[in-house]
């Protein structure tokens, strides 16, 4: 074969298919489609930002060197473009023609500048002098210095020309006109970007968006001026740098340094609507961006625009049913549950089970008076959160409450600063990750003193401590006492705490200092244990899959005969089904309405069979660059619960994705008279039996008679 690698920023862009895919599944509920098509848009914009930009700089910097696929960074920039503009086509078709006019088949208008009736021109004239205009800056462009385009900020730029008789202030002084006069009107983010229009006779509801109200009144911002052309457009610029944490700085003044580069760092990317092809070239040439770095649409810029129509609760039927969150009939909602988790391992699974046992968890060690310390890592979470609150708390109550918060969750700094100083001002001990590494690991202890001596519990999850994602990310975690765990969970805090020395942990791998080494050789095991009459298996759920180290070993494997199953959900450069290579590899990717984000990995290892979960990906960032954590699942119980999770996503038939050896996908049907399986249903309808199980147990007391 060419290549034993996919190119990871060509499998990133076919990730994005496949969820641009789900928009125009008309099985899919039309609000739900319109979800779909947001999260694509918002998905290319952080994909320019940051991979499309870190090539770029490479060209800058003049390196040419051919990466693991085969391609340099020029023909690699041609690829994305080329796939990109595609997609970009695709996903504007998908808008257009497809689910606005099926929204106004069911009564919700979208009613664009040039299509206004004449009272509806009138109400938004009047909403624009009254709520818009007041906002606007119209900027010139004739100045030395070119005005500031803020990145992904929504611009409008109108191409004038000064009115017959009318001396505009130019003249007046005695500069030079060009002939061309542009000037440019950032969009104002403050306000929301659906404008409802007065009801119709034929009682449809029907809108417009506030970019469509500036294009059609933008003239009265240049009195003495006809605006002869409108565009609207958008900029995505570099976002992939960061802070030198070699050099001493404040590193929370040096992370806002960053926040305010990546405003006015070099242009990535220009999408704008089609209306004027000179204003277009007048505002790339200023960007110096090339012509494949320029998207065109016919609609709007910003699918997520019409996102404010997807909380509305009046048509139940163009959005899922609705699927409750169940408490986990295992975690105690009442009483005390430090006695329950001395005896079990407690599984959670968001966003199928509440989030509410994790929040209970911190909340109580911050309340009990026998909890002396908690420790805990926070890459992704809020002000808001009530996690963040309970640890406040319990430095107010006394504890010892140290945060690992990272600051450098990208885009997410602005908001971690926020809340990390609100924690050091409750007296909380803040520890900003660690130098040059980021910490992913999610882990919570909890130590505290108990009649037989002190005895710490910790919570390990898939994913973040945020109550919101909760609701739309699948993840699991546990909650544990076990000795043997909770004993490494205070080796790893010391580790990233401190100037702690390396220290063996015999249960707990971490990267990037075991957990690559340890993966290597649970493979490597299962290549040793398998024989034809009796071959190994390996099945791993994560969200990529790219390091070659891993890909390499699991090629072995392969070739050994071993069975890998891997559910992959984003990016996979690793080829699978070739003869001699790959042919025992398996590869899926499941795109639902909940983001799949837990990382599960089994190895049969003879029968004596291990499960964990981990915080990283297979990925070279996350088992090189990142500070994170895999956990052996220890509790049977817990264990099995796993495995038959693990095992039903390679049953799913209705959102499963096949990964072919030419690096396409292809989506799963059911065969003829075979169970039609969705995953996610199935997990739900588990949950909720279970639930329905607990509440209809008869809830019977006991009278104990006793002496006296």
């Amino acid at each position: 074969m060419k290549n034993k690698y996919f190119n990871r920023e060509l499998s990133w862009l076919e990730f994005n298919a496949r969820v641009l895919n789900e928009s125009k599944r008309k099985e899919i509920p039309l609000l739900e489609r319109l979800k779909f098509l947001a999260i694509t848009s918002s998905n290319f914009d952080e994909f320019f930002q940051v991979r499309v930009a870190s090539i770029k700089r490479q060209l800058q910097h003049n390196i040419h060197t051919n990466d693991q696929s085969g391609y340099s960074p020029k023909t690699l920039l041609a690829k994305i473009s080329q796939r990109c503009h595609i997609l970009t086509k695709q996903l504007d078709d998908t808008l257009s023609y497809d689910i606005l006019p099926s929204l106004a088949k069911e009564g919700i208008v979208y009613v664009n500048a040039k299509k206004l009736t004449a009272a509806q021109k009138s109400y938004t004239e009047s909403i624009f002098r009254h709520e818009i205009f007041p906002l606007l800056t119209p900027l010139r462009t004739d100045s030395a210095e070119f005005p500031h385009i803020g990145n992904l900020r929504l611009t409008a730029a109108f191409l004038l020309e000064p009115m017959e008789g009318v001396k505009p202030l130019e003249s007046a002084l005695k500069t030079k006109l060009e002939q061309d006069i542009l000037a440019l009107v950032q969009v104002p983010s403050s306000i929301p970007p659906v404008v409802w229009l007065p009801a119709s006779e034929d009682g449809k509801k029907q809108f417009t968006v506030v970019e469509d109200i500036i294009s059609l009144f933008g003239r009265e911002l240049f009195p003495g001026y006809t605006v002869k052309e409108y565009m609207l457009f958008k900029v995505a610029r570099d976002a992939d740098f960061s802070v030198d944490e070699d050099s001493g700085e404040n590193f929370i003044q040096a992370m806002e340094q960053v926040l305010i580069k990546r405003q006015s760092s070099f242009a990535v990317r220009m999408t704008c609507n089609n209306s004027s092809a000179k204003i277009q070239k007048m505002i790339q040439e200023k960007l110096e961006l090339t012509d494949q770095d320029v998207y065109t649409i016919n609609n709007v810029i910003e699918p997520s625009s019409f996102l404010e129509l997807t909380s509305s609760t009046e048509n139940p039927s163009l959005l899922y049913p609705e699927w409750k969150n169940f408490y986990p009939d295992d975690f105690p909602e009442k009483e005390s549950f430090w006695n329950t988790l001395r005896q079990k391992d407690i599984l959670l699974h968001v966003p199928y089970q509440k989030f509410d046992p994790v929040v209970k968890f911190v909340k109580a060690a911050a309340k009990d008076p026998n909890v002396l310390a908690i420790k805990m890592t926070l890459y992704r979470t809020g002000s808001d959160s009530p996690i963040v609150q309970a640890l406040k708390k319990a430095a107010q109550n006394g504890k010892q409450v140290t945060a690992f918060v990272e600051l450098k969750a990208r885009f997410d700094e602005k908001r971690n600063i926020s809340w990390a100083l609100e924690l050091e001002n409750a007296g909380v001990i803040v520890v900003y990750g660690v130098v040059n590494l980021k910490v992913h690991a999610k882990a919570c202890l909890v130590i505290r003193r108990e009649s037989d001596g002190i005895r710490r519990y910790a919570h390990f999850s898939t994913g973040n401590y945020n109550q919101k994602t909760a609701k739309i990310y699948q993840d699991l975690s546990i909650f544990t006492s076990n000795h043997d765990l909770t004993s490494d969970a205070t080796l790893f805090f010391n580790v990233i705490s401190g100037y702690s020395a390396l220290q063996t942990m015999h249960n707990l791998y971490m990267a990037p200092v075991t957990l690559k080494a340890r993966l290597l050789e649970l493979i490597e095991r299962e290549i040793r244990l398998s024989t034809p009459e009796n071959p190994g298996l390996i099945m791993a759920k994560m969200n990529s899959l790219c390091h070659p180290q891993i890909i390499n070993a699991l090629y072995k494997a392969s070739c050994a005969g071993v069975k890998i199953l891997l559910n992959v959900r984003g990016i996979c450069t690793l080829v699978p089904g070739v003869k001699d290579l790959s042919e025992n590899i398996y590869v899926i990717s499941i795109i639902d309405r909940y983001l799949e984000h837990s990382r599960i990995f089994y190895f049969k290892n003879d029968g004596e069979e291990e499960l964990y979960l981990s915080s990283a990906d297979w990925m070279e960032r996350n088992l090189d660059k990142r500070i994170e954590l895999m956990i052996p699942l220890r509790d049977s119980n817990t264990a099995k619960s796993v495995k038959e999770i693990l095992n039903l996503y390679f049953q799913d038939n209705t959102h499963s994705h096949v990964l072919q050896k030419d690096g396409s996908w292809k989506i799963k049907t059911p065969e003829k008279k075979e169970q039609i399986v969705r995953v996610q249903e199935v997990l739900y309808e588990k949950y909720k039996k279970k639930d329905a199980t607990k509440k209809s147990a008869p809830n019977i007391e006991f009278t104990v008679r006793r002496n006296g």
